[in-house]
């Protein structure tokens, strides 16, 4: 039977790379994102089709409980096994503490926490009967500290890392592999590359994050036997200050 790779916050850049690298390995890439961005998530599942490789789209919004329930139990009858479930919305915004309103702050932990903690849960409930899965986020560098401007986006973070720590220790000893990514830098997007005029420069010094290699580093984390799982991972260009 097929078994199933995950990807909820399958984007442009680092969501598409990580669906194609697990497809590539033979997953069905099951690509989320939401239903407004219905068109995209099609094309790129379509995209890997035409790779010679497996994915279907899912559209749905991850903050609802409702529907990432039905999605979960949608692969697991019509595709197979979940074995790998990425977690990977970012919700990056910055504003001043006196700016961020109630709505910014709670939508942007809606999106990077608690879509998260549904995600986690759901692969949970199907992959412990099995005794293995592995569930990966991914966070960045507002998950270790916060910065000017960031207070929205440094509180969802921060609490999805504690998150995966909560279940690493609960899972791990029932075959769940539970990692956290830190991605600590720049990475090769479009909003990148409206942000910095250098970014051509940069980029031909390998000084952003290449989705692809960001992607191989997810597929290597899956693939860890089980006597040397890491639950921290951090990523970042050769030349990024730390």
């Amino acid at each position: 039977m097929p078994k199933a790779a995950l990807i909820v916050g399958a984007g442009d850049a680092t969501g598409s790379a990580i669906a194609r690298a697990f497809a590539a390995e033979g997953y069905v890439a099951c690509v989320n994102r939401r239903a407004r961005n219905a068109d995209q998530l099609e094309a790129l599942a379509a995209s890997i089709r035409t790779q010679g490789h497996d994915a279907r789209a899912f559209p749905g919004d991850a903050r609802l409980e409702d529907e990432m329930i039905a999605m979960v139990d949608t692969i697991e009858a019509e595709v197979g096994p979940i074995e790998v479930a990425v977690f990977n919305i970012g919700a990056n915004v910055r504003f001043g503490i006196r700016e961020t309103t109630a709505q910014v702050y709670r939508k942007v932990w809606e999106m990077a926490a608690f879509a998260g903690f549904l995600m986690g849960r759901e692969a949970a409930r199907v992959m412990v009967p099995r005794g293995q899965g592995t569930i990966i986020f991914t966070g960045a560098t507002a998950s270790l500290r916060g910065g000017t401007g960031f207070s929205a986006f440094s509180g969802a973070k921060g609490a999805l890392r504690m998150l995966a720590q909560s279940m690493a220790r609960e899972l791990g000893p029932q075959g769940i592999h539970v990692a956290h990514s830190i991605i600590d830098g720049g990475i090769d997007t479009e909003f990148i590359r409206n942000l910095r005029p250098d970014f051509e420069a940069i980029k031909a010094k390998d000084g952003v994050l290449s989705p692809d290699a960001i992607a191989q580093a997810y597929v290597a984390l899956h693939k860890q036997h089980r006597s040397a799982w890491t639950h921290e991972l951090d990523l970042r260009p050769w030349m990024e200050s730390w």
